[in-house]
């Protein structure tokens, strides 16, 4: 038997342009002699659908897709996502199934068991979980069905879950087990991908095709990687990252193994790649074509702007030089040559005139105070409505350019340097926007390196530098992270040697800006937990400020 894996970039609700791809990919099979091939999850309506499952018209043209590729199963078995309505009035209104087609006939559905509810995931809003397993026959092999969290407890090991749908399954003695997901990137999954993959092989010891999405759906992002792996627990081949990709295997090659064919997996390149998907997938299935973008010579806009670069063509990116009289002629020139370097279009409008506007405006208002935030923020502000402008008169999308750490604490104006339309680095920390300048200039230097050398600055007042309002970023980022990622309260922050005043100080910044967070561009997700969706948090909370 040759089966076939095709891990497509879905566009949700879309659902002429997904059945054209699938049908596109069957036929792609059929030439290669497939016998079988398998999509993702929820692949006819593409994943996350969210709320749009609660329209009846939504589902209806989930199955109407599910029906087209019936009657393109002639000769060869598909498996495909889909949502199926329950048709008991208990419960959840819908399934989240995987159905197998073949000779215009759906041979088995198998529902979801294990719905996640957790960081990015909310599925059992809407679907109703599995309690009845089956094996589907096909050519004389029996083959166990499972959507994608099925795999995620092996011998109920997680406790999140009180069944594990595989055990139940091992009882029809399946010869391998396909698994269609819809498995999200972070920096980190691509590994635990593979072991829990591994684990289920060593479990059951037959092999397991796992096809996975690719492709960017808004804030999440979706990295391909699909596996197969063979009974020996050796990777007998992992489709590429972040690219379509159909491949067919034959199945008694993939039974012998013996083949090891993981790939290397760098954090920073596949932060790099994950991000350039996210940009490219916003702007395409959203119809824009053009960017803008604030660039100050700082090395957060000029990392944005290279990957907008990259990502869109650097002829359909403009960038704005906004000079004040506290821009340093360091930082005005980086930012030129780098757009030199790039190949953008960029204009140059000092705000000093506007922003001498408000003074005199409020001149009477301000009268025996001194010069303080207030006035940082109007310039900020000044310069969020000058890229507003330009975004409005010419259609260029702007793209937001505050990292992580900036985002966390709050170090950000709103309506200011938040404007935007999409966060590229909001889920970047500024430690990881140096390892991603350093990655851009790999082959030669695109990013001045003096943007990357020089001490971070918001050029608001005379002198200033971030670690004036900041503690080191190297300090910062890892209380951050304990602290977001790994969610260690400051008993255990303090435990780990961070000193306790420090610790105060920075969880209160986190958590009294969750009020800017909540009005921020959607996130661009890198990492096992981004603000937005993956991270709800109260904002009026005592807890901890």
């Amino acid at each position: 038997m040759k089966i076939a894996l095709a891990q497509l970039d879905y566009h949700i609700g879309n659902f002429d342009g997904n059945l054209q791809k699938m049908l596109a990919a069957v036929e792609e099979a059929r030439a290669q002699g497939a016998d079988l091939i398998c999509f993702g999850e929820l692949a006819v309506c593409g994943y996350p659908p969210r709320d749009f499952l609660d329209f009846d018209d939504f589902i209806r043209r989930s199955q109407d897709s599910v029906q087209a590729l019936k009657a393109a199963s002639k000769g060869i078995g598909i498996l495909v996502g889909a949502p199926t309505p329950n048709p008991r009035i208990e419960g959840k209104d819908l399934f989240n199934s995987a159905y197998f087609l073949y000779d215009d006939k759906i041979l088995g559905i198998q529902h979801k068991t294990l719905l996640p509810t957790y960081d990015i995931f909310d599925e059992y809003r809407y679907f109703e979980p599995a309690t009845e397993y089956q094996v589907v026959e096909f050519k004389g092999h029996k083959i166990a069905l499972t959507v994608c969290e099925d795999i995620w407890n092996v011998g109920n090991e997680n406790p999140l879950y009180t069944v594990c749908p595989l055990d139940e399954m091992r009882k029809l003695n399946p010869d391998f087990v396909l698994n269609i997901s819809a498995s999200p990137f972070s920096t980190s999954q691509a590994k635990e991908r593979l072991h829990v993959v591994r684990a289920n092989v060593e479990r059951y010891g037959v092999p397991l095709f796992y096809c996975n999405h690719v492709g960017a759906q808004t804030d999440i992002i979706f990295d391909g990687g699909s596996v197969v792996m063979s009974p020996d627990g050796r990777v007998f081949d992992e489709l590429p990252y972040f690219e379509e990709a159909l491949r067919v295997y034959d199945l008694e090659a993939v039974k012998q193994g013996g083949v090891d064919q993981e790939q290397i997996k760098d954090k920073t390149a596949l932060m790099h790649r994950a991000l350039l998907v996210g940009i490219g997938d916003y702007f395409r299935k959203l119809g824009f074509k053009k960017a803008i973008l604030g660039l100050s010579g700082g090395i957060d806009s000029a990392v944005v702007a290279a990957l907008a670069a990259e990502a869109l063509g650097a002829d359909n990116v403009r960038v704005l030089f906004m000079p004040s009289q506290f821009s340093s002629d360091h930082s005005i020139n980086d930012a030129r040559r780098l757009a030199e370097n790039l190949g953008m279009q960029y204009d140059i409008v000092p705000i000093q005139p506007m922003y001498a506007v408000f003074e005199t405006a409020l001149k009477n208002q301000f009268a025996g105070r001194d010069f303080d935030v207030t006035e940082e923020n109007i310039q900020a502000r000044v310069r969020g409505t000058l890229l507003m402008a330009m975004s409005n008169k010419f259609g260029n999308i702007l793209l937001n350019t505050t990292n992580k750490s900036e985002m966390a604490v709050g170090y950000g104006t709103l309506y200011g340097d938040m404007c935007g339309g999409i966060s590229v680095l909001g889920d970047v920390y500024k430690t990881e926007v140096y390892e991603l300048a350093r990655y851009i200039n790999r082959n030669e230097e695109i990013i001045p390196l003096s943007s990357i050398e020089k001490p971070p600055s918001a050029e608001l007042r005379p002198g200033q530098k971030d670690s004036d309002s900041l503690p080191p970023y190297d300090i910062l980022d890892q209380v951050l992270f304990q602290y977001i990622e790994k969610v260690q309260g400051p008993k255990e922050l303090v435990a780990m040697g961070f000193e306790e005043a420090l610790v105060k100080r920075i969880l209160r910044m986190v958590n009294i800006n969750e009020f800017k967070r909540e009005q921020a561009a959607p996130v661009l997700r890198v990492s096992t937990k981004a603000f937005g969706m993956g991270r709800r948090m109260p904002i009026v909370g005592k807890y901890l400020s």
